[in-house]
C-alpha cells in the first residue's frame, strides 16, 4: 500500500548522525506499532527498531543498540529514528513500517515483518567510509 512516508535520507560520513521521520496519515496513528526495517540488495528486509502505540516502549536491534533511538510523536503522527555514530555497515535502504496493535501479543511481534501491516516506499541511508 506504501501509504508511509519516510523522509531525512542521504549521504553520510562515518561516525556522523541522521535523523529520519516517518508520517502516517489517514489512521489511527497512536494505535499502532510502529517500525523501522532496512534492506540492502540480496538481503532480507532486516529489523531495526520499534516502537509501541500504547507505551511507547522501544525495541532495537542489537546490531544498532546504543547509537538509535526510535522515538514517535503522536500529535503529529510521525516516527523518527535518530541515528548517531553511523557506519558503512548501516548503508541500506530504510523502510518505515505501522502495524495494528492488537498484533503485538508479545514481545516477539515487534520484531517481525509479518507484524506490520503497512510500509512506505523506502528512503536510501549511505554512510560513507
Amino acid at each position: 500500500q506504501a501509504q508511509l512516508v519516510e523522509s531525512g535520507g542521504g549521504l553520510v560520513q562515518a561516525g556522523g548522525s541522521q535523523r529520519l521521520a516517518c508520517a502516517d496519515p489517514g489512521r489511527a496513528f497512536t494505535t499502532f506499532t510502529m517500525g523501522w526495517f532496512r534492506q540492502t540488495p540480496g538481503k532480507e528486509r532486516d529489523f531495526v527498531a520499534s516502537i509501541s502505540g500504547n507505551d511507547g516502549r522501544a525495541y532495537y536491534a542489537d546490531s544498532v543498540k546504543g547509537r538509535f533511538t526510535i522515538s514517535r510523536d503522536n500529535t503529529e503522527n510521525t516516527v523518527y529514528l535518530q541515528m548517531n555514530s553511523l557506519k558503512p555497515e548501516d548503508t541500506a535502504v530504510y523502510y518505515c513500517a505501522a502495524g495494528a496493535g492488537y498484533k503485538f501479543i508479545s514481545s516477539s511481534r515487534y520484531y517481525a515483518r509479518s507484524s506490520y501491516d503497512y510500509w512506505g516506499k523506502g528512503t536510501q541511508v549511505t554512510v560513507s567510509s
